[in-house]
């Protein structure tokens, strides 16, 4: 959670803000795109796509939840009150393409879905796993692809694997209500002789913490902020082995928003007019693009 020059975006946000900076990140770091980064391509409201939005939130906004505290997605600048990531600038670059007014709202990651169904929040952004289980209480519209990794102390002392049982009886870290904590270490508890020794924390910050203190074995997250969190960690963390069960990150919308259907024409036109590969190679995570932007992609 990210001094270079920002990405220029053609429109406004208004960012609610709470909580602290992660402390792994160095002060310089908290805005820094990718050195192969080129100029911002330009991102314009779309007259036609603006048009189709409803005039309430024209008038209001949009309130996007999200957990800031998961870099490179969403996180606080050194500044501890802007909010940077990539997540972040993508929301910012929807807004302009809509003609509308985005806020971004630090939420516990557990607490935005229920927040969305109960209409305090119009859209969440937070790298939510499209899954099935989480389609039958919001819509998802996809954005980008992502995996799973170990993230370890560095040298990897006890030889842990993404893979098999070798965190059977180890302590793992995980956020709550994320997908390696719901889905992922359940389904490996079934085939472990020695359990694992789950701890879950609110963000990711803690669960980063949790594995340089030595409060946890290692954590399992998704694959960017795996990467980003062994980069940042000033060689305290390392990321063992590829990552594994790849699946499309979907921003969250309310069932049947009328939002849901102008969200993955946004999308397709920042990814005609370049920005969308902007957004992703400011952040180096350009392999997780995807070719085409669906609608609960996992039904």
């Amino acid at each position: 959670m990210s001094a270079l020059r920002p990405l220029v975006l053609l429109g406004s946000a208004t960012l609610l803000l709470a909580g602290c900076a992660d402390p792994s990140q160095p002060a310089d770091a908290s805005t820094s795109p990718s050195s192969g980064a080129s100029a911002a391509a330009p991102i314009a409201k779309n007259a036609a796509l603006a048009a189709k939005v409803p005039a309430a939130l024209k008038a209001s906004g949009i309130k996007i939840a999200s957990d800031v505290s998961y870099p490179p997605m969403d996180f606080f600048a050194s500044d501890n009150k802007t909010v940077v990531g990539a997540e972040a600038d993508l929301d910012k670059a929807l807004g302009t393409v809509l003609g509308v007014k985005v806020t971004i709202v630090n939420v516990p990651f557990d607490s935005i879905l229920p927040g969305l169904q109960s209409g305090k929040y119009q859209l969440g952004v937070s790298s939510f796993t499209d899954t099935a289980e989480r389609e039958k209480v919001v819509d998802f519209v996809t954005y980008f692809d992502a995996g799973t990794s170990l993230l370890v102390p560095a040298g990897n002392p006890k030889a842990l694997k993404p893979g098999g049982d070798s965190l059977c009886g180890r302590a793992v870290a995980v956020a709550k209500g994320s997908t390696q904590a719901l889905v992922d270490l359940p389904a490996r508890a079934k085939t472990c002789k020695t359990p694992i020794k789950v701890s879950t924390f609110p963000d990711g910050t803690g669960v980063n913490l949790a594995v340089t203190s030595g409060r946890a074995d290692a954590a399992l997250a998704d694959s960017p902020v795996a990467a980003y969190a062994a980069k940042q960690s000033g060689g305290k963390l390392e990321v063992a082995g590829d990552s594994y069960g790849n699946a499309p990150f979907g921003i969250a919308v309310p069932k049947n928003s009328e939002l849901t259907g102008l969200l993955k024409s946004a999308l397709e036109d920042l990814k005609a007019s370049g920005g969308y590969q902007q957004v992703l190679a400011k952040w180096g995570l350009q392999s997780g693009a995807l070719d085409k932007f669906e609608i609960n992609a996992a039904s």
